[in-house]
C-alpha cells in the first residue's frame, strides 16, 4: 500500500491509520459488551479514560457503578444512522498521570479504533486525552475540569478553538462568584490565603490575568499568594507563615486530597485558625473530609452536583436524588459529585451517537455533537452559546461539610446566588475551634 498516496489523496489522519491497518479491529475489553461477536455486526466503540488509581482516584470512585447501571439500560446496543449496532465501552485508567492518560488515549484511538472518546476528572486527565483526540481527529467529550485550564492550557484561541474536542463544566468565573458570595455570608477582614499547586488547575486558578487574583481584587479582597508548590509536599510551613503574617481569615485554592490533609493538620498545629477554608478538588469528597476527623466541620467547597439539584437523566429518568440513593443502596457508599457528571457524560455520548447520520464517520459524529440540546443529570448541555465554541457551561453553587446525617459528614448548600434554581440547605457558618 502506498501510504504517501493515501495521505496525498486527502484522507484524514484517522482514515490513513485505518487504511494502513494501524487501528486494530479485534476483540475488546468492553464495559457494555458480552458474548461472541457476530461476523456482520457493526460495533460502536466508546473509549473512556479516568483516574481510577493514584491520588486522583476519588474522582473515579463512581465509574464502575455508572457503567454497570447504564449497561442494563442500553443492553449493549445502540441505533446509529438507522442501523442497530453493538455498543462497547472500553475503560482505561490514567493512574492519575498525564503521560499515562495520553498513552491510553492513543491505545484507544490507534489500537481499539473508538468512535467517540469520553474523559473525566482534572486537567491532568482531560487535557492529554483531548490533545490526542485533536491530533488524531477523533470526537471527544470531556468534563470535571474548569474550562479555562482545559482550553487555554492546551493552546486554545478564543477566535478559533478546537475542531474535535469539546468540554462541559463550569469556569473559574463561576467558582470565584460562588465562593465570594458564600464568604459574604459571614464577617471577615477579606484577606485570603491562596493554595495553588504547580499543576494545570493551580496555575489556572492562580493566574494573574485569568485566575482568581484580578477578580478578587475587583471584589475588594486581598489575596496572599506565597507561590506554587509541588503536589504531595510534606511541609506547608511557608504558606502557613505567610497567611498568619497577613492575618488571612479565609483560605482558598485547589489541591489534591493528601495535600489538604497535610495543610490543615499543620495549620492547626501551628495555630493558624481561619474563619473559612474553601478549597476545590480535595474538599469535593467525603473521604477526604472524614480523614480530618471532627476538624473537617464547616470546611467549604464548590458544589457542581448534589441530590438536591433539580435535574434528571435523559437515559433512565432518574432524578438526582434517586441516582444518589441508588448509588448508596448498591455500594454502601456516600454519593460524590462526579457521580452526576459521569452519568451525564454517558447520556451525552448516547444522545450524540443516536443522532449521528453515518455509522463510523467521525465528522458525522462531530456534527451531531455540535447540534446537542440535551437535558441531563447535571442540567441542560449545549455547545451553541458557551464562552468559546468548545465549551458548554453547567451551573455551580457552593456549601459546607457538616457533621451529622446518615454518614459522618453531609455536604450542605449554603450559597446559590449563582444558580438560584438549586435550593439552599443552610446558612454559611464560620469554622469553630476547640479550646
Amino acid at each position: 500500500m502506498n501510504n504517501k498516496k493515501l495521505l496525498g489523496a486527502g484522507l484524514s489522519r484517522r482514515d490513513f491509520l485505518r487504511a494502513s491497518g494501524v487501528v486494530a479491529g479485534g476483540s475488546l475489553l468492553a464495559g457494555f459488551s458480552s458474548g461472541p461477536l457476530i461476523a456482520a455486526e457493526r460495533v460502536i466503540r466508546i473509549g473512556y479514560v479516568s483516574p481510577q488509581t493514584g491520588p486522583l482516584a476519588p474522582f473515579a470512585a463512581a465509574d464502575a457503578y455508572i457503567i454497570e447501571s447504564l449497561a442494563s439500560v442500553l443492553r449493549n446496543s445502540i441505533t446509529v444512522g438507522g442501523q442497530r449496532c453493538r455498543l462497547e465501552v472500553i475503560v482505561k485508567d490514567s493512574q492519575s498521570n498525564p503521560n499515562r492518560a495520553a498513552e491510553v488515549a492513543n491505545e484507544l484511538i490507534l489500537e481499539d479504533g473508538v468512535d467517540l472518546m469520553l474523559v473525566s476528572s482534572t486537567p491532568e486527565t482531560t487535557n492529554p486525552v483531548s490533545d490526542q483526540c485533536e491530533i488524531n481527529e477523533v470526537p471527544c467529550i470531556s468534563t470535571v475540569a474548569p474550562w479555562q485550564p482545559w482550553f487555554f492550557t492546551r493552546g486554545g484561541k478564543l477566535d478559533e478553538g478546537f475542531e474535535w474536542t469539546y468540554h462541559f463544566f463550569w469556569g473559574l468565573e463561576d467558582v470565584i462568584a460562588t465562593y465570594t458570595a458564600m464568604w459574604g455570608g459571614m464577617a471577615s477582614n477579606q484577606v485570603i490565603g491562596g493554595l495553588f499547586p504547580n499543576d494545570g488547575d493551580g496555575n489556572a486558578w492562580g493566574d494573574a490575568k485569568l485566575g482568581f487574583p484580578p477578580v478578587l481584587a475587583q471584589k475588594g479582597f486581598q489575596l496572599v499568594d506565597p507561590g506554587r508548590f509541588q503536589s504531595l509536599t510534606d511541609d506547608f510551613s511557608a504558606q502557613i507563615s505567610a497567611f498568619k503574617k497577613a492575618e488571612a481569615q479565609i483560605v482558598t485554592g485547589v489541591v489534591i486530597p493528601p495535600d489538604l490533609t497535610t495543610f490543615w493538620t499543620q495549620a492547626r498545629q501551628q495555630g493558624f485558625q481561619p474563619k473559612a477554608m474553601s478549597v476545590g478538588k480535595a474538599l469535593l469528597f467525603p473521604s477526604a473530609v472524614e480523614s480530618l476527623g471532627t476538624a473537617g466541620h464547616n470546611l467549604s467547597t464548590e458544589i457542581w452536583w448534589s441530590p438536591s439539584h433539580p435535574f434528571s437523566s435523559s437515559l433512565n429518568g432518574l432524578s438526582a436524588q434517586q441516582l444518589a440513593e441508588r448509588y448508596t443502596q448498591a455500594t454502601g457508599k456516600q454519593w460524590t459529585q462526579p457521580l452526576g457528571f459521569v452519568h451525564a457524560l454517558f447520556e451525552l455520548a448516547v444522545d450524540i451517537l443516536q443522532r449521528t447520520e453515518e455509522v463510523g464517520n467521525p465528522q458525522a459524529t462531530r456534527d451531531a455533537l455540535l447540534k446537542t440540546e440535551l437535558n441531563t443529570m447535571v442540567g441542560p448541555v449545549s455547545w451553541k452559546n458557551g464562552p468559546v465554541k468548545n465549551v458548554a457551561k453547567t451551573p455551580l453553587v457552593s456549601g459546607q461539610w457538616r457533621l451529622g446525617g446518615p454518614f459522618t459528614y453531609d455536604l450542605v448548600i449554603t450559597s446559590n446566588q449563582t444558580a438560584p434554581q438549586i435550593p439552599l440547605g443552610g446558612e454559611m457558618q464560620a469554622i469553630t475551634y476547640g479550646s
